[in-house]
Formats: structure tokens, sequence, C-alpha cells
């Protein structure tokens, strides 16, 4: 029996404008600006669609200065995906651009990693430092999902349907993971954060903002060994997704992108 084959959409919902110096580690010294789109994602076929993460709310996005486009549901909903009749969601990890609208998928079960629930619940958010990205009552949210029956957990790799996997690759946050999905063009790698730029794929630049630089930084090794090559690979962050792909159909571009499809570099 063949492997089923998915449609894979970046949706994006909000952007901000940083600097290398910020966002990098061993920035540019000149400090040079650098975009930061975020997206959501949506993998689909005729059986089945899982959404990968959901994204930040009006109120915290723009409470940390990033520019809320609009509600990442809405974008789904115009590419035919409602948000109350989706039935799984990979959280790849619990940041608050990632996990901040929960509440808008009633009937989803949610996957995420055991490392990832034991560090957002743990002495590790002891430290302000590196609790700063997630939110207490998104997290709260989470923890109430599991006393509902409604928390897939995952310690390490897993097939969550046929020709869709997560794998964990940690270093941002202890619990971080990628998605592999099978498509038309091979399996395509929904990074998420485990590499937010595709410098950081071919370069190995590493983020600023992690939990262990090492295990990130293996962790862009990993990814080329999970894809056939880096064209099979999509970061979580860069602007040059919606640049590189398709539009989802002429009336979105901008909006969604298919990366199913052969990216045009």
């Amino acid at each position: 029996m063949s492997t089923p084959e998915y449609e894979i959409f970046a949706i994006k919902y909000g952007d901000r404008m940083g600097s290398r110096g910020t966002i990098f580690m061993h920035g540019d010294p000149h400090d040079a600006p650098l975009a930061m789109d975020y997206f959501v994602w949506v993998i689909r076929n005729s059986e089945r669609t899982i959404v990968v993460d959901v994204g930040f709310n009006q109120a915290e996005g723009e409470g940390r200065g990033r520019n809320f486009i609009r509600c990442p549901t809405e974008g789904m909903r115009m590419i035919g995906v409602e948000a109350s009749e989706v039935e799984d969601v990979v959280i790849t990890h619990m940041h608050y651009d990632h996990s901040g609208n929960l509440g808008l998928f009633p009937k989803a079960t949610f996957h995420i990693q055991d490392a990832e629930m034991n560090y957002v619940t743990g002495r590790g958010m002891t430290h302000p430092a590196l609790r700063h990205s997630f939110v207490l009552s998104e997290v709260k949210e989470m923890v109430s999902a599991v006393y509902g029956d409604r928390v897939d957990f995952h310690d390490g790799d897993e097939e969550i349907a046929p020709g869709v996997s997560v794998h964990h690759i940690p270093g941002h946050t202890p619990g971080l993971m990628a998605v592999r999905v099978n498509t038309k063009r091979g399996p395509v790698v929904v990074a998420s954060d485990t590499a937010h730029y595709y410098e950081s794929i071919t370069d190995g630049t590493p983020f600023m903002n992690h939990e262990n630089q090492f295990q990130m930084l293996e962790g862009f090794r990993r990814l080329r060994k999970l894809a056939s090559s880096d064209q099979h690979i999509v970061p979580g962050h860069d602007p040059q997704v919606m640049e590189r792909y398709p539009a989802a159909s002429p009336e979105l571009e901008g909006i969604a992108v298919r990366l199913d499809l052969a990216p045009s570099e």
C-alpha cells in the first residue's frame, strides 16, 4: 500500500522587523535589519487535515511589538479549513507565537512532546529569562486539555498519521518538534523553530533565543538528514518562504503558499 501524499500550506498571520544582532547570536556587526514572518501550517489530503501550531493572539502579539495581520484561523478559512472542525493539532513547542489560540480548536487533540510539557510546568519556569517566551494562561489551557483527554504525548519521533511524523529536535526549547510530511515531491520537513531561517540550515547560524545551543546546532544537521535536499526543508520564520513558494491561489498571494510544490530556488 502506497504512503498517502498531502498538500502543505504555510499561512502568514503576522510579522515584525528586527535586527541581526537581536535575532542571531554573533549577528552582523553592523546590526543590519532582519524581517521575521509568523506562520501556521496546514497539512491535508482527502482523508484528514492536520494543523501545525496555532500562532499568537492579537493582544499577546501586539504586546510584544509584533504586527498582527489577521487571526491565524482566518487565514486557514481562506483555504477552506475551519478551526472549529480540526481534529489534530501539532504544537511544535509552547512559545507564545505557536500556542496562543488553543481555545479556537475545540475538537482538536493536541500533539506535544513529553519534554515540552515537563519544561513549561517545571523548575525551568522559575527563571524569568527562560519563561519569557511562554504565557501562563496558555500553559494552563494545555494542562486543562490534558485533564480533558485531549492531548497526545510523544516521547521522541513518532508517526502521527500515515505519511506524517513528528521529530523531536530540542535546542530552542527542550521539547521542540519538526514535522515530516509525504508529498508528491517527496518528504517535506516543516521545521518550525528547529530552524528559524534558511541560513540556519545552510550556514548553521544560531538563533539568539535557545535553551541549549549545542542541541540547536545539532538540530540543523538533523533536519538535513530528514530531508533529501535543502529545498525540502521549510524554516519557521523566514520571509523568503513567501517568495520561494507558489501562492495557494492568485487571491492568496502574500497570505498562503503551497509547500508541497517545488520552490523557485
